[in-house]
């Protein structure tokens, strides 16, 4: 039995996304409940050298919803810009990218899985297919921002647990 690309990456997506936006509202009720400003955890990171949870969230969508927009042109790139620090413009990031990926044809990312695709960063450019993109690049760098989001808020003392990370499991029908 072969494994579509649809399901390998997009169901994927599908099952972290979701995951994401309830550690999302958990951490706003946490602020609220405890009297913190939002930007005491949404600024907060990991180590010095490492981005705070707003751009891991951030991130983490730019490696779901926009990687997958990115195949139409073929190529990605890093985005710099400053993520939102505010529960509200997190919230619709995510709940925008669900709403995007939940779009995408069954058959798209098979039909296009040969094609041509490149990661632009600077003058440095690193050439894939679109498969060797989405699998050894987007995929781990958005599991990456998916755990790293949530780490950051495991060690501020936040209740969440793996299942708030894993989110809903895809079972047997």
């Amino acid at each position: 039995m072969s494994i579509s690309l649809h399901t390998a990456i997009i169901g994927t997506h599908l099952q972290l996304l979701p995951a994401l936006a309830g550690i999302l509202d958990k951490t706003e009720a946490y602020c609220a409940e405890n009297g913190m400003e939002p930007t005491s955890l949404t600024e907060a990171s990991l180590a010095p050298d490492m981005w705070p949870f707003c751009k891991q969230v951030f991130e983490a969508c730019r490696h779901s919803a926009g990687a997958v927009e990115s195949l139409g042109v073929g190529w990605f790139s890093p985005d710099m810009t400053p993520a939102p620090t505010d529960f509200a413009s997190l919230k619709q990031r995510v709940a925008d990218a669900i709403a995007y990926l939940e779009g995408i044809d069954a058959d798209y990312l098979d039909s296009i899985a040969g094609n041509d695709m490149n990661f632009k960063f600077g003058e440095k450019i690193i050439p894939f297919t679109v498969s060797d993109f989405m699998l050894s690049f987007s995929l781990p760098n958005f599991y990456f921002h998916t755990n790293a989001a949530y780490e950051n808020l495991r060690v501020k003392g936040l209740e969440v647990g793996k299942l708030d990370y894993i989110g809903r499991f895809r079972t047997k029908r």
